[in-house]
């Protein structure tokens, strides 16, 4: 391992973030016994688990810069709070109630009609197309959208967005399956929805997508494989936020602030690209225990890549499986400004590589966090290229 001196400041600021994360982890306690479901009848409240609160960084949280004049997403919080994760990562649909569908029709029809509180439930079968939910719900009554495994919505490599949740709010998307498509799950201006327990495969390019400023969202729980298909250099399994190249397309030019969206529990192997790569412009978010594997992996050279602010990453479990990378975890500054006062921590990694486990882009000016309990293994640099901080 390589080390290299701290800046004068980042002591303190290690301070004043470990109070920031003792401080959300503590609000999103007391929410423990919100409801997950909204909705009536049958729809009961659903026990949960302490989770990680987004936005660790202090200045997300206070919608201020890092005091070096370096951009913050503002105030958390705004349009109200994110849902919160169940116990054991698991994401059921209520019970009783809603519509059957059993094919794409039907599908179709019950996603036009949909209204806060709907329930539709896929019965087993093969679902051929593309689909999309364009109907928000409600924090009382969200609209779900579920089914098992065998519920298989197939784009025979032909559809260009499997499921497509378009500029809605508190939706429910949970336990089935989606493969053939050019990608799998996108999701544009979407709020506080969750994003449940789905098996995505055989994908084109990416997996599941959260773009164009989607705020206060969870992806948990999901099984991807098979992704980059069609393009190895955009087979992400979950992909958070746009490239700067591409904020004139979704945002007006202006950072993507897909903020404050956690990514829990995912098992994720088979992708050409990184198993989860968050873009510059997004801040405030968590990423926590992950499966991740190197197999497959040709167009990336680490499971993670996070490129925006105040990440919390922590907890997650890599393994190449006979693939190859070279890092486990990495920061990249490719916009002035981003890839900033991420925390690292309590992650397992065996790298088997010539890297590190978490490698620090400009490490001495980013201010980012290594947790010295992150367990690496097989890395042939060692632990990190910063020093890696205790508490």
């Amino acid at each position: 391992m390589i080390a290299m001196s701290m800046p004068r400041d980042r002591s303190s600021a290690r301070v004043r973030r470990g109070r920031a994360l003792r401080l959300a982890t503590l609000v999103v306690a007391a929410t423990l016994t919100a409801v997950a479901c909204g909705g009536n009848g049958d729809d009961r409240p659903t026990e949960f688990a302490s989770v990680p609160a987004a936005s660790p960084n202090p200045s997300a949280l206070q919608g201020s810069d890092d005091g070096k004049g370096h951009a913050s997403g503002g105030p958390v919080g705004a349009g109200g709070s994110a849902p919160s994760a169940p116990a054991g990562g698991k994401v059921t649909c209520p019970a009783g109630g809603g519509t059957t569908v059993h094919d794409a029709d039907e599908l179709t029809a019950a996603l036009k009609a949909a209204q806060p509180g709907t329930i539709i439930r896929m019965a087993a079968g093969r679902y051929v197309g593309d689909f999309s939910i364009t109907v928000s719900g409600t924090e009382t009554s969200p609209i779900w959208l579920c089914g098992s495994p065998d519920a298989v919505i197939d784009g025979e490599d032909d559809a260009k967005y499997l499921l497509y949740l378009n500029k809605v709010s508190w939706v429910r998307v949970a336990g089935f399956s989606l493969r053939a498509g050019r990608k799998g799950v996108v999701a544009d201006s979407v709020h506080h929805s969750i994003i449940a327990s789905l098996h995505v495969s055989q994908i084109g390019d990416e997996a599941i997508h959260l773009r164009t400023a989607s705020t206060d969202n969870i992806v948990i729980g999901n099984v991807v494989r098979d992704t980059g298909n069609r393009s190895e250099k955009f087979g992400e399994g979950i992909y958070v936020g746009s490239a700067t190249s591409n904020w004139c397309t979704y945002t007006n030019c202006q950072p993507d602030r897909s903020n404050r969206n956690s990514v829990i529990g995912n098992d994720i192997a088979g992708t050409t690209s990184e198993n989860i790569d968050i873009k510059e412009g997004t801040e405030g978010g968590v990423v926590s225990g992950n499966r991740l594997s190197g197999v497959g992996m040709v167009a990336a050279d680490s499971w993670i890549d996070v490129k925006g602010n105040g990440w919390l990453v922590e907890n997650n479990t890599g393994s190449t499986d006979g693939g190859s990378i070279k890092d486990g975890i990495q920061t990249h500054v490719v916009e002035e400004g981003w890839g900033r006062q991420n925390t690292i921590r309590g992650n397992h990694l065996t790298v088997d590589g010539e890297g590190f486990g978490v490698y620090i882009h400009d490490g001495k000016e980013t201010l980012n966090i290594v947790g010295c309990d992150n367990q690496v293994t097989g890395a042939g640099k060692g632990l990190s290229n910063i020093t890696c901080a205790s508490g």
